[in-house]
């Protein structure tokens, strides 16, 4: 007689405590089954999160953080070389900088007038100088910011991180888009998930609104709400099964439960009652400048998902005094007053981020980008503007993996195009991936019978702000 062979362990958990044992292992293995569940790195990452601060509309490089003396010497000469069409090919002649360059910090790195917040956390950053897109309309451009290709359809950088990562937060979803400000030209597919399950796409809060999330509010007692969701999901795992786990429909399914939790964490979230009052000065809550005060509770809410675990949270620009269009930095005509305007709203909230992320921290687990989708030119546009520049522009990021307090590489003497260390947007988005610890060639999806990814077939990781 053959010896009975030794019970599984799930036929142990069955058979244990009335079969309880197996009910909290059908709940890891459900929670392992999340199609946002954390997931291992390709090797071990700088940085857990990221908070994207996104200039729409276009900052002007040579009126921030790229300071150019030859303007000034040259101030109404007409440029001495060749110069592309640009979006509205009304070029005038050489116009210099309206805000003076200061020297902050240790390292020394200049930065205007505009941003004097910044600039007392000019250590903490890395400031690139040679950035470059290839399309300089406001739509092509924020796709091709946030996804890698100039149309829509395909996923965002946030989406691609959350595949490729998955999310430690429970309750909230892994990435998260902050609604008071206006969604960039292009629509709200820059932050979509393309062909990627749907629980990777941006969720939007809106922190000023009595109810941030739309029906986060139960409409029913918790017990009956339970039930009905447990019933639902009931049916759509039997539906599962009959269409072999199709992704979208787990996504679907993982969607319910999520916005179950969310009833209670999101008004937990957006609720700072708890925040100190000097915290909300810090940040610039109190100001009397309506923009300003929703930037600044952008900034606060996106340290508190941060806090929460959510991988990927993005804020939107807010123009200074209400709604004014989604490409908010867009200075054609009367640039002083817009570009002060504008800098106005997001100078010390985002300075209080970075102060406040390090103060808890969180700083080295953290990546904060700020950057628009390109630069601007030059030469005047009218009496007052700047028309649009893709040839060379500047953006800066802090946090864990990088070299602080750095400037890499330039412009030319006129700011007009990238001579040094010439970047792409593949190139940051590599860089992102890898701070990240994801292996840009290796995060891929199939679709269409092909495999994608968020750096399309170019790009590397920018070894020289690496630390």
């Amino acid at each position: 007689m053959s010896a009975r062979p030794r019970p599984s362990r799930r036929e142990i958990l069955t058979r244990g405590s009335m079969g309880f044992g197996m009910t909290a292992l059908a709940g890891m293995l459900a929670d392992e089954a999340r199609a946002d569940a954390p997931k291992r790195p390709h090797f071990a990452p700088k940085v857990k999160h990221v908070v994207f601060c996104y200039m729409s509309g276009g900052v002007s490089h040579i009126d921030s953080f790229d300071p150019k003396p030859r303007l000034d010497a040259e101030a109404g000469k007409p440029m001495p070389f060749a110069i592309e069409r640009t979006m509205f090919n009304q070029n005038g002649n050489i116009m210099p900088s309206p805000w003076k360059f200061r020297n902050y910090g240790r390292s020394g790195i200049p930065v205007s007038d505009l941003f004097p917040h910044m600039g007392s956390v000019v250590d903490d950053l890395t400031v690139i100088r040679s950035m470059t897109v290839k399309f300089m309309e406001h739509a092509q451009a924020n796709s091709y910011y946030h996804g890698g290709q100039p149309f829509t359809g395909f996923p965002s950088l946030g989406a691609w991180t959350t595949y490729g990562l998955g999310s430690p937060s429970q309750n909230l979803p892994g990435f998260v888009v902050l609604g008071s400000g206006e969604i960039p030209l292009g629509g709200i597919n820059v932050y979509g998930n393309g062909f990627l399950p749907a629980i990777h796409q941006g969720s939007f809060l809106y922190p000023e609104r009595p109810e941030p999330l739309q029906d986060v509010t139960p409409k029913e007692r918790d017990s009956i709400q339970r039930k009905r969701i447990s019933f639902i999901e009931a049916q759509d795992r039997e539906f599962l099964g009959k269409v072999d786990r199709n992704p979208r429909v787990e996504a679907a399914i993982r969607n319910y439960e999520t916005a179950y939790r969310m009833q209670s964490a999101v008004p937990e979230l957006v609720d700072l009652s708890g925040e100190s009052e000097a915290t909300k000065k810090l940040y610039g809550m109190d100001s009397n400048v309506p923009g300003k005060a929703a930037y600044a509770r952008q900034c606060l809410l996106a340290r508190r998902l941060i806090e929460r675990g959510v991988r990927f949270v993005e804020l939107t620009m807010v123009p200074p005094k209400g709604l004014g269009g989604g490409n908010i930095w867009d200075q054609h005509g009367k640039l002083r007053e817009g570009h002060s305007g504008n800098a106005f709203v997001v100078d010390q909230p985002i300075a209080a981020l970075i102060r406040d992320l390090k103060s808890r921290g969180l700083f080295e687990e953290t990546l904060v980008i700020w950057s628009g989708e390109f630069g601007r030119a030059p030469f005047v546009q009218g009496s007052d503007g700047r028309d649009h520049n893709p040839f060379g522009f500047s953006l800066w990021m802090a946090g864990g993996g990088l070299k602080h307090g750095v400037t890499f590489g330039a412009t030319d003497e006129y700011g007009y195009r990238a001579v040094e260390d010439v970047l792409t947007i593949h190139d940051l988005h590599a860089t992102i991936l890898h701070l990240l610890g994801l292996d840009h060639e290796r995060l891929t999806f199939r679709f269409g019978g092909r495999d994608f990814r968020l750096t399309d077939v170019h790009g590397q990781a920018i070894k020289g702000i690496l630390s």
